[in-house]
């Protein structure tokens, strides 16, 4: 049995177009006619393969290579064999992510499972939706009254729009997804297995058991996001859960209801972020961090992963911890237990553990 390819590349690129398209510099000899057709690891690329090398851990595999051509910068471009095509740019990875994109346009966002376009037989469609010339809907969707979907946009195979749900242009909803009470921008990405806009989660306690609390906001997320497999984000209670445009949801992660999450914000795996936090623009969070309840995290910050956020951080900062510190504190912090745990309660902080801690 042959092996699959699930994602298959274009006819390649000549060195030529990959220099024009980076802006990399082949050295002298190159032939600029040479075709590039795939790309791999140094230790794994082939003679029709581009690579790329920023890192010295990785210098063994760059003299040993098989590649085609290979991407690095001045400082690891006379190091290549003879056999492979060097190309000198000032940042190798960013090149090589430019390649790669050119080469695998079809793994920028999903498309449909069933290979179809339109509205596929299987499809349950209300007769009130509207649905833009140029959607498609897979086998086993479930598309309620008044929703509208956009040109362009493919919604996978048993995934469910509730009532009055609007998704924009050129969006991909995975399979097995539910959306509800939710307003979608354009080229939007949501991973299967997402629940987007169900309950948040809101009781009042009383001598009679916990009383559910009416959660009545929407969903709203703006242009460019992105949304990993089976997070879920819930509707707001008094005011809507806003995801600002260009912000990227890694798998597993919780958004709770009534957050405000800026632009171009980083979430990574299961991060849990609970009801009516504020994080601003340009936030970074590491995995497991989780965020408390009307915590707020200011424009630009990055928070170590497992931290915990009780409060709230200024703008600009990197903290790290449970709770949550600013880095160069917990770091120190850290330093002091190890001593402890030495039984040395006289030794200065380490500061190599501390510089250490702040490069990371």
């Amino acid at each position: 049995m042959n092996e699959p390819h699930f994602l298959r590349h274009t006819r390649g690129l000549s060195i030529g177009e990959i220099a024009a398209l980076t802006g990399a510099e082949p050295l002298a000899g190159a032939r600029l006619d040479r075709r590039i057709a795939d790309i791999a690891p140094l230790d794994r690329a082939g003679p029709s393969d581009l690579s790329f090398l920023d890192n010295a851990k990785y210098a063994d595999q760059f003299a040993s290579t098989h590649a085609g051509a290979c991407l690095t910068s001045e400082r690891f471009s006379k190091q290549a064999p003879e056999r492979v095509v060097v190309l000198r740019v000032r940042e190798p990875y960013r090149a090589f992510v430019a390649v790669a994109r050119a080469l695998f346009p079809h793994a920028l966002r999903p498309s449909s499972l069933f290979e179809a376009t339109g509205i596929v037989a299987g499809a349950l469609v209300h007769p009130s939706a509207r649905i833009e010339n140029g959607a498609t809907i897979d086998p086993g969707a479930v598309v309620g009254p008044r929703a509208e979907i956009g040109a362009g946009s493919v919604i996978g195979a048993t995934a469910v729009i509730g009532p009055e749900v609007r998704i924009g242009r050129d969006c991909s909803i995975g399979s097995g997804v539910s959306i509800a009470n939710t307003l979608i921008g354009d080229r939007v990405i949501i991973h299967p297995g997402c629940r987007i806009g169900q309950d948040g989660f809101g009781y009042l306690a009383g001598p009679k058991g916990h009383e559910k609390i009416p959660q009545i906001g929407r969903v709203i997320i703006q242009d460019d996001v992105e949304i990993g497999a089976n997070s879920t984000i819930d509707r707001g209670g008094l005011r809507d859960t806003m995801i600002g445009e260009g912000t990227k949801i890694d798998n597993l992660v919780q958004i709770g209801h009534n957050v405000s999450i800026g632009r171009h914000c980083i979430l990574a795996g299961q991060v849990g972020v609970s009801g009516s936090a504020t994080i601003e623009d340009y936030v970074m969070l590491g995995g497991q961090v989780g965020v408390a309840d009307h915590a707020s995290i200011g424009a630009g910050t990055a928070i170590v992963a497992q931290s915990g956020i009780m409060s709230k951080i200024p703008p600009g900062q990197r903290w790290g911890g449970s709770p949550a510190m600013p880095l160069r504190e917990w770091w120190r912090m850290i330093a002091a237990m190890r001593r402890l745990g030495r039984h040395d309660t006289t030794a200065k902080p380490s500061q190599k553990l501390v510089d250490e801690g702040e490069q990371e």
